[in-house]
């Protein structure tokens, strides 16, 4: 018989069919006559009642059998389980799995099984990693995940944007901050093996550099691990119009904290015809979209992010679901903030970088909604960003939201040739990496934005989580590559 997964049983009449369900025990609890298991296998949050009557004649196991499986049954054990689904008396469960037979698949003892009955720190099921998304917490940060993925891709599709595959190996820095992973073949050993004998031959180290002939490496040029999809997305909205991305990311930024990730996921959409006015309007809806889904069709999990993970979650999402989203210049916004520059540990003032506690005081105090940041000085935004007409801000936009800070980063994209030229060289980029990207401003130039989101930064404010690392599978960080 086919197992069926307990999200589906569980909504099923309780009519005393046969069912196969398969699982791990969360709970064993034994009376004279009476056994129930808890069995979750991760389709849901709730788990299964499985119920076993020592006194019932109609249990097609013989009673040795049963005995010994249920014997070997721990908190963690794998089983499958055959039975009829009968009314439940538990309340909150409306049907039960009356045993028939019962198999169990894998033991977890418990002098050895490190998920015991019993809360553990986050900290300790960071060093369990491999068994975390077994626990109540983990399994609905996984379900949750997995929901914005499709959430995302239902949103983009609806609008006719066409997903893009971008290349995780680049030669170019779309964000020319130089934090990014080399990528070679060239044999680290065999080079510092030239270096040692070329420094005893009197070579200068300042000169040590010559020694490294990326010729002969893999690419023939100097490559690394992407940080962003965009520049070659934009390659692709200057003939489909609307495209997006959604792939993994990569940062060598050496910061261990609970907001870095050395590998992350990124949603990078782009819009050819799109001004800015166009982008904050996309960018809003996105938001209110993605959230709105999570409220609605991942109830279970909320509820249990909103009780057990971050009081007032729910509200919270909900009052960014329903409001219309602030949109201010980032010169209206450093005025709010000078005007009260005593709270604030990073003093603001026109040219600084907003810091997260500036980002929470105008969403949280200021406006007490979501605000759009726009027009931020060009010194602090990257190359591409389009410049205005007074010379000194970009056409800019960070989406900010309350109890977190900025979640969306974007911009409407430089479209004249001789300004990007000039950008990049002003910021000591070599051109000749970009020749591909200055094309696009040569043959048909258009007006196009677009926006990045951190997908794990969107699973923090959607869980209530800390710590970065908890939102993703397989955390990547300094020191951090485990599995």
């Amino acid at each position: 018989m086919k197992t069926e997964l307990i999200k589906d049983i569980l909504v099923s009449e309780p009519d005393g069919r046969a069912v196969t369900v398969s699982g791990w025990v969360r709970t064993k609890r034994e009376s004279k006559n009476l056994v129930f298991l808890q069995v979750n296998d991760g389709s849901c949050f709730a788990s299964l009642q499985l119920t076993h009557d020592r006194e019932n004649p109609g249990c097609q196991d013989t009673l040795n059998q049963m005995e010994a499986s249920l014997k070997s049954i721990t908190t963690g054990a794998s089983l499958r389980a055959i039975g009829k689904l009968v009314p439940s008396p538990a309340s909150g469960q409306a049907v039960e799995l009356q045993l028939e037979t019962l198999e169990v698949l894998g033991q977890a003892p418990a002098d050895s099984y490190p998920l015991q009955k019993k809360n553990h720190s986050m900290e300790f099921l960071r060093e369990n990693a491999h068994l975390r998304a077994r626990t109540n917490t983990f399994g609905a940060v996984a379900r949750m995940r997995s929901q914005m993925a499709y959430a995302i891709h239902t949103f983009f599709q609806e609008r006719g944007f066409h997903y893009v595959h971008t290349p995780i190996i680049t030669a170019s820095d779309a964000e020319g901050a130089g934090e990014m992973f080399q990528v070679t073949t060239l044999g680290l050993e065999k080079l510092a093996e030239k270096a040692v004998v070329a420094g005893s031959k009197g070579m200068a180290a300042e000169k040590a550099a010559a020694l490294v002939d990326y010729s002969k490496d893999f690419f023939g040029k100097k490559a690394s691990l992407t940080v962003s999809g965009q520049l070659e997305a934009e390659t692709y909205a200057t003939a489909l119009s609307r495209v997006y991305t959604f792939g993994p990311t990569f940062r060598a930024e050496n910061s261990n904290t609970t907001r870095h990730l050395a590998e992350f996921w990124m949603i990078e959409p782009e819009m050819a015809f799109f001004d800015l006015a166009d982008n904050m309007d996309l960018a809003e809806e996105f938001v209110k979209y993605l959230l709105n889904w999570a409220l609605t069709k991942c109830a279970a999990d909320m509820e249990f992010f909103d009780q057990r993970i971050q009081k007032g979650l729910i509200e919270t999402l909900r009052h960014v679901v329903s409001s219309d989203f602030a949109r201010v210049t980032y010169t209206e916004a450093v005025a709010q903030l000078e005007k009260n520059a005593d709270k604030f540990e990073f003093k603001p003032y026109w040219g600084c970088d907003l810091q997260s506690e500036h980002e929470k005081y105008l969403t949280e105090v200021v406006y007490k909604k979501p605000v759009i940041v726009t027009d931020y000085p060009k010194e602090i935004k990257a190359f591409y960003m389009k410049l205005n007409q007074d010379g000194k801000t970009v056409r800019a936009m960070d989406v900010l939201v309350p109890g977190l800070g900025e979640i969306i980063g974007g911009s409407q994209r430089e479209a004249d040739y001789d300004t990007l030229l000039g950008r990049i060289k002003d910021l000591g980029l070599n051109p000749q990496d970009y020749w591909w990207y200055l094309d696009l401003r040569k043959f048909g130039t258009v007006p196009h934005s677009g926006f990045g989101l951190g997908f794990e930064r969107l699973l923090l404010y959607v869980t209530g989580m800390t710590n970065i690392r908890d939102v993703i599978p397989f955390p990547r960080a300094p020191k951090l590559a485990e599995f």
